[in-house]
This record gives structure tokens, sequence and C-alpha cells, in this order.
């Protein structure tokens, strides 16, 4: 069961600046982060420009994958957004303006820690609405044949990422990395730094397409052997006094010391979060990424994107594990409803929060019901999957209750209820209902929605009363 903090949109508890310098344009920025509104999203403000344009971190967005994500839109461009973004999805922030006076996101030491210090700094503020998450039922595959990237999203119940990188080099060789569930992010991946190799920075020295590169800001992998000559130029490049590589010269240019082993594949981990935060939503699905550039991230996530966009009907589908315990068993329910055989219409509560519940009910051939509804046509009644909400919604509404045996929950009113499809033998009903608003003086407004798989069955919004029992 998930943290009851994840059902909720956060922002920050009041605005915090950092600066520094863009890796690619040299030039000092001030970037301040500043809480926004429930529903607001991430987005960007140059305001250095007339009239402050804002850039949403959409993919729609993406100009430029070339050394980094580049956003731009309304005349106003923000390049190497990737760190950040990760950032914010690692610490659960949903809804900030961010504020610039330059055109690209400070490198800082090419890692997300340093923004995931100023997050901490600011505080993170739980908002009153919910934040609603898109599960995906299939899936999503993106190849490109050219550069040999395999991206996939299984369906899940949390969002996780395994990262694959294999360059074929002597120093990195093939690596893996993999963050579980999204809280490992700021102590497992975000101080990761971004690298490169030295054939690679050469290039970028010699184009003039990395003003603000440091050795500070990024790691260059040396795989083949340099000679005296290039570690001079190397310096001369970067004001250093010397530059010096071990084992040979291969390695790691001035020998910096890697913060894990597989330093360089968490980095790409920590991109894949980044880039598939313009996705725009948040999503319950397993990434897996052979080899991920910012471009294959980027065209997945239009990918991600898109299915979601097609299937917006099906969102925070609740994803049903038989192999997972349930919150509460038959028996535990048994223990919070009066409802008895044949009336007894829910099996499991396999989520269960302070404002939604998820019930399950197995329909079998064997119900009482279906002897005359219909014979040779099995359908089970649409009254009874009222019911069955109904029934689930009672386990909601005592869950604060430290007696919930000693109460009883009926019915005031039934609105908007629709039928769409139809629920026969050997179909899962996933019950699912979430509080419209607080619970007050024992009256409890919920929305009710049947799922079987990814479609919805039935759906309604249901009050009920909350009596303290007068019989035994």
């Amino acid at each position: 069961m998930e943290n009851n903090e994840t059902h909720y949109q956060h922002t920050l508890e009041k605005e915090v600046t950092i600066s520094g310098v863009g890796l690619h344009t040299g030039l000092q920025v001030d970037m301040s982060l500043k809480p926004a509104a429930p529903g607001f999203g991430i987005k960007f403000s140059r305001i250095d420009l007339p009239n402050k344009p804002i850039v949403k971190a959409d993919v729609d967005y993406v100009t430029d994958t070339s050394r980094g994500t580049t956003l731009e839109h309304n005349g106003a461009r923000i390049h190497t957004v990737e760190h950040l973004l990760a950032a914010l999805v690692g610490m659960g922030v949903d809804n900030v303006l961010i504020e610039l006076n330059g055109p690209e996101v400070p490198i800082m030491d090419g890692s997300s820690q340093p923004f995931i210090e100023i997050i901490e700094n600011a505080g993170i503020h739980k908002q009153d609405a919910r934040k609603v998450y898109y599960s995906i039922d299939s899936n999503i595959y993106f190849y490109d044949e050219v550069k040999r990237v395999e991206m996939v999203a299984l369906p899940s119940l949390d969002y996780k990422i395994t990262a694959l990188i294999d360059f074929n080099s002597p120093v990195l060789g093939t690596q893996h990395a993999a963050l579980k569930q999204i809280g490992d992010f700021k102590k497992e991946i975000a101080p990761c730094r971004t690298f490169c190799f030295l054939h690679e920075l050469e290039y970028l020295l010699e184009n003039n397409l990395i003003k603000g590169g440091d050795l500070n800001n990024a790691i260059v992998v040396v795989d083949k052997p340099v000679d005296d000559g290039q570690l001079e130029r190397l310096a001369k490049a970067f004001n250093r006094k010397k530059m010096s590589v071990k084992n040979e010269g291969i390695g790691i240019l001035n020998n910096i010391q890697l913060r894990f082993p597989n330093e360089p594949a968490r980095h790409k981990l920590l991109d894949v979060v980044g880039d598939l935060a313009l996705v725009g939503f948040p999503i319950k699905a397993h990434i897996i990424a052979n080899r991920p550039g910012h471009s294959s991230n980027v065209a997945f996530a239009k990918k991600i994107k898109h299915y979601i966009k097609k299937n917006r009907h099906n969102k925070d589908v609740p994803l049903y594990d038989p192999n997972l315990p349930p919150i509460y068993d038959s028996r535990r329910i048994e223990h919070s409803l009066p409802h008895r055989f044949p009336f007894l219409l829910v099996d499991k509560i396999i989520e269960l929060s302070d404002t939604h519940v998820v019930g399950i009910k197995n329909v079998t051939f064997n119900e009482y019901f279906f002897q005359g509804h219909f014979p040779g046509n099995p359908i089970m009644p649409g009254v009874l999957q009222i019911e069955a909400l109904a029934q689930a919604g009672g386990i909601l509404a005592l869950n604060t209750y430290r007696d919930p045996e000693n109460y009883d929950t009926y019915f005031l009113k039934i609105d908007n209820c629709k039928f769409k499809q139809k629920v026969t033998p050997g179909d899962t009903m996933i019950l699912k209902l979430e509080l419209l608003s607080p619970i007050r003086r024992g009256i409890c407004e919920m929305r009710g929605t049947v799922f079987v798989g990814n479609k919805v069955c039935t759906e309604a919004d249901l009050v009920a009363q909350i009596v303290k029992k007068d019989y035994k």
C-alpha cells in the first residue's frame, strides 16, 4: 500500500534560489523555485526576457536533445532541464514555478544533488488536491535501430526504473542501475554526475560547445591512452596546472573518485527520470531502458504521453496483483460490515486510506442471482454492482472509527449512475471509491467506480450516513 502522502499533490513551502554556470552557454544564471497552486505543474519562466514568457515542462516543447534536453516556447528557450526535473520528481514536487534570468539551468556539479538540497531547504508542502496517477495496462515499446536503444514501459503498481549501458569501453564496460521506488532517488541516484568520453570532450572544446564545462561538473572517461601533449592542452583549457590519468593513461581524467562503482549507469537512470517528467503526468510503470540517451528518452516520453491521451478515460485504474496480501481479507471484512451470505459482495480490500478504498469482488457462475438474471445469459444485476460499491464504501466510511463493528452505513442518495459494460461470470470487479468531501456529521459522499481490467463498467456518486447500532 502506498504512503498516503503520495495521494496528494505537493509544492514548496517557500521560495528558494540557487546560482551557477550553464554547462553549454557558460552564462552565470540565478534560478528561483517558487511555490505554485495545485494543478499548476512544473513551469519555467525567463524573467530576463520581455513579458517573462512561460515554458511548460512538456515533451511537446522539446527542440534539442544533442547535449541535454532543451525546451522552447513563447519565444523563450531553456537548456539542460533534465537534472532539475529529476530532482523535482524524486522529491515528489508536483507544482512549482522556476524563474531564471538566463537560458540554461545551472549545471552545478553535474548531478541532481544540489537541487535536492535546495528543495529540502525550501520544505515540501502537501496540498489539498488529489494526485492523479496514470497506470498502463499494456507494454509500451520504443526501439531505435540506428542507436540500438530499447525502452519499454511495463504495467506496475509503482514507478520504478532499470537502466543498462554498454559503451564497449574498457573503463565503463557494461553497467546497470535500478530504482526500485521513487523514494530511493535522493540517496541512490541524485548524487550521480554526468559523464563524457575524452574524444567527445575534445570535440566540444574545439567547437566552443561547453563554455561552462569544468572537471567539477562532469566525469571524463579516458578509454584510450593519452600523451603528455593532450594532457597539457586539457590543463590549459580548464585552467589547471596539471592533468593526469592513472593506469597507463586509461581511466578517469584527473583521477576523480566515483561516488558509486556504477555512477555512469545511475546518471543515465537520472536522465531517464528527468526526461520522462516531460510526459506531464505522474505514471505507474516499470521502465526498462537499454542504452538510453536524451533523444531516445524524449521520443519514448512522447509515446507514453500519446498512450495516456488516447486512454485518458482509464486514468488511475487500480492495479490488482493477487500475489500481494490484502489489507482486509474476508474475515476482517465480516468484522467491519454487517452483511453476510448471500449478500456480502466484497472479497478483499487491497488499498485503504482516509480518502479512498479499493475492493475486490470475484464473480463466479455459482452466484445465486445468475439463476434468474438471466437463464442462459448470466449478467450481474446493476443494482448489485452498486451494492458492492456501497459495501466497499462502508469500509472507507468506518475506517476512522476504532469500533466499526458498532456502526452501520445507510444509503441516502445515488446520483449520476451509469452502467457502461456488462459484468459476467469469471470477471474480477475492482471497486474503487474516493471521498468527494470530508466526512461531516456522519455524512459520507463518495465517487464510486467498478472496473473489470482497465474498463469502466459502472460509476456513480454515493451518499451514505454512518449510524451507531441500536441492536445487538
